[in-house]
């Protein structure tokens, strides 16, 4: 009979059983012999039929025609099959052996064939009422079984549902799981609750408290029914992730700029950091750096979220015991909190997360009130309407030069190991300077910025606006609030130049600084290597400006601006100063930085740090005042400052924000302009020396040297 026309029949239950077990030929004649009656290929393939058995697909098979093959009597009752005696099964007939991996290395079926298990183990297995039409075997029938009789690979639905089980068959290993799950999940979710906001304050005691945050969703999930519990849970946990990452942003910006992380403002400053990476430690580290920071945050909302929807389970599954202990939890927080219980120095009772929130809330209405009130504050200028004629008379055919030596803060001058180094380094530029004429007096101000942004110390110095953060420099940069460097300029006295190692791509605020030329990174012929963050040696910037602009005859004085960066975190490789006549194209500082420190050797080392720092500022105070030594001419006036302290590492106390600054001339004419500002005599301040803002030196500048005030309406 064809086997499209067989009849089907449903399993008996007891069959269903073992998916697994072939069913048995009707005639036992045919067990031994070298025919392969379709019983027999279904015995033989019983592997895979277990395999299909269990995914639940036997039945959808269709049977597959076997051409030439015997099909067993129908409409007889079924004979067990003997045992075979002295003939050998074909090898292509053989079952495969339970707990042998197929070709997809999946399990053929959970208990061996009835072949498999001897004769007595088949009788012991065999249905007493076995089915009038036994069905055709799937395995034999399934189209996707080789002639050979190699079994077809377990699908999808199965191996899905075999690791499912897993649970049933390891019940231990599952409970241990399910409850290091759970412990895990709820010190996440206490850890970030708890999580401070400052590195300091980031130790074991600190998480030693009670959260109300805890209690009060404790409450809350308790009350919902599953779908709304399992959704508040998870939303309730991304909000903890952001809380997490802004927390940990806090650390950071802590650590190197002093402050808080602005959620308005600060997501640009994060391209700038990576940029800083890159040019430090390599793009590719660059690279790596960013793509695990994207990962762990997708990682953190996720396990969050997963983590709070499991709590959330759980106590609703042990609804009375989480109202009773929600309840207990409670009434100890208020306990605490009312008696001001306290360990290791902080309150027990703790709504850290509610407040971080409120804080960053907070921040943020000030952020966005102070956008229009300093938009305002820019349109007020108290030279805004000065004539031109009536701007620096009394620097009138002077080369006017006004240095910032990055990262040049009180720290370099008062910390004891720090200090001894920098301080050789001004008196040996403060005696050769002396020796060729030149005079100093020198003052503290109190920057606008902290470990880094220096651009927003540069333009608070030139615009006389404090400039604290991005949105406040945008707003000035495209303002027309007059810059001191724009009032050089404005007066038609004085050409004007930027040298701007650090810049590495457009720059837009030249015209804000009403500067003539800039010089970038790419435009003063470099041809040595970086060093780390810095494109270039000090010396070779000042010997660029020199040969470019200071050193050739001019029909008008000159006005510069110039940022050194060599003394820029994290202070390694530093350089070191060469004869000046064999500066070049810069190709000798090649050997230094190859012998040098490695900037992955010490940015993570405080004490390490601290040394680099100091041989930085020393190097670039070194270089200035040889320069000035070198190429300074009679009408040479020298103005030069920090732009703010180094990060915490280095200063440590980010309450002192105060960096040197130092006037520098031979004309006496110069500094007796500023003799009224009682600053200390030479390139080193005194500790009690006066001490301003850094927006007030505009105008005091100014106003020294003959600039008469002309207010905007």
């Amino acid at each position: 009979m064809p086997a499209s026309t067989r009849s089907r029949q449903l399993p008996d239950p007891k069959e269903s059983e073992d998916p697994g077990t072939p069913e048995k030929p009707e005639n036992s004649e045919l067990a031994g012999t070298d025919e392969k009656p379709e019983a027999a290929e279904g015995a033989g393939a019983a592997g895979v039929s277990g395999a299909a058995g269990a995914s639940g697909n036997a039945e959808d098979t269709e049977p597959q025609e076997d051409a030439g093959k015997p099909e067993a009597p129908q409409g007889t009752e079924p004979v067990k099959p003997k045992p075979p005696q002295d003939t050998e099964t074909p090898a292509s007939s053989k079952p495969p052996v339970s707990g042998k991996p197929s070709a997809t290395g999946e399990p053929t079926g959970s208990e061996p064939t009835e072949d498999a298990k001897g004769p007595e183990s088949a009788q012991a297995a065999e249905d007493p009422e076995p089915s009038e039409s036994p069905e055709p075997s799937a395995s034999a029938e399934d189209p996707g079984t080789a002639a050979s009789g190699a079994p077809r690979p377990a699908s999808f639905r199965a191996r899905l549902a075999h690791w499912r089980s897993w649970r049933g068959r390891h019940p231990r290993a599952a409970r241990a799981l399910r409850w290091t799950v759970t412990i895990l999940s709820a010190v996440l979710v206490l850890g970030a609750l708890l999580l401070p906001n400052q590195l300091q304050m980031l130790h074991t005691e600190q998480f030693l408290r009670l959260p109300s945050e805890a209690i009060i969703a404790a409450a809350l999930l308790l009350a919902l029914p599953r779908k709304p519990r399992v959704a508040v849970a998870a939303a309730g946990g991304a909000v903890l992730a952001a809380l997490t990452v802004l927390n940990l942003l806090d650390m950071g910006y802590a650590e190197y700029l002093g402050r808080t992380f602005n959620p308005i403002l600060d997501w640009g400053l994060l391209d700038d950091a990576q940029s800083y990476v890159a040019d430090s430690m390599g793009e590719a580290v660059a690279v790596g750096a960013a793509v695990g920071v994207v990962l762990l945050v997708v990682g953190l909302f996720a396990s969050m979220a997963l983590a709070l929807v499991r709590l959330s389970t759980l106590l609703a599954d042990h609804r009375q015991t989480a109202t009773r202990a929600t309840l207990a939890a409670g009434t100890v927080w208020m306990t605490c909190s009312a008696l001001g219980l306290q360990y290791a120095g902080e309150p027990i009772a703790q709504d850290r997360a509610a407040t971080a929130l409120t804080d960053k809330a907070r921040e943020v209405r000030k952020t966005l009130r102070d956008e229009a009130a300093f938009e305002k504050e820019t349109r007020v200028d108290a030279f805004g309407n000065t004539p031109p004629a009536q701007l620096l008379p009394d620097l009138r055919g002077k080369d006017v030069i006004f240095t910032f030596i990055e990262s040049y803060g009180r720290v370099a001058l008062t910390d004891p190991e720090i200090a001894p180094g920098v301080d050789r380094a001004l008196d040996t530029g403060q005696q050769a300077l002396t020796k060729a004429g030149y005079h100093a007096k020198s003052g503290w101000l109190t920057s606008s910025t902290f470990g880094g942004g220096s651009w927003l110390g540069h333009s608070t110095t030139m615009s006389g606006l404090w400039i604290d953060n991005q949105q406040r420099y945008r707003t000035v940069m495209n303002s027309d609030h007059m810059s001191l460097t724009k009032a050089f300029g404005k007066t038609g006295a004085w050409d004007t130049v930027g040298i701007m190692p650090g810049v590495q791509k457009a720059w837009p605020e030249q015209r804000y600084y009403g500067l003539d030329k800039v010089y970038n990174a790419f435009q003063m012929g470099y041809r040595g290597p970086a060093f780390s963050w810095s494109t270039m040696p000090d010396q070779y910037a000042l010997e660029s400006f020199q040969r470019l602009e200071h050193g050739k005859k001019r029909a008008k004085p000159l006005m510069a601006e110039i940022i050194l960066t060599s003394s820029h975190q994290p202070w390694a490789p530093v350089p070191e100063m060469v004869d000046w006549k064999d500066v070049g194209d810069g190709s000798v500082f090649g050997s230094i930085q190859k012998k040098g420190q490695k900037a992955s050797e010490i940015i993570n080392d405080s004490d390490k740090s601290r040394v680099a720092y100091g041989k930085s500022v020393e190097y670039s105070v070194t270089a200035l005042t040889q320069w000035l030594e070198r190429y300074g001419t009679d009408d040479t006036v020298l103005v030069f400052l920090g732009d703010h302290q180094p990060i915490t590492r280095v200063s440590g106390n980010t309450s002192v924000r105060d960096v040197p600054v130092s006037i520098v001339a031979k004309d006496p004419k110069v500094l007796d302009k500023i003799a009224g500002w009682k600053w200390t005599d030479g390139l080193k301040p005194a500790p009690d020396a006066p001490v301003w803002k850094m927006n007030s030196f505009r105008d005091r500048f100014l106003t020294a040297y003959g600039s008469t005030p002309h207010p905007t309406k």
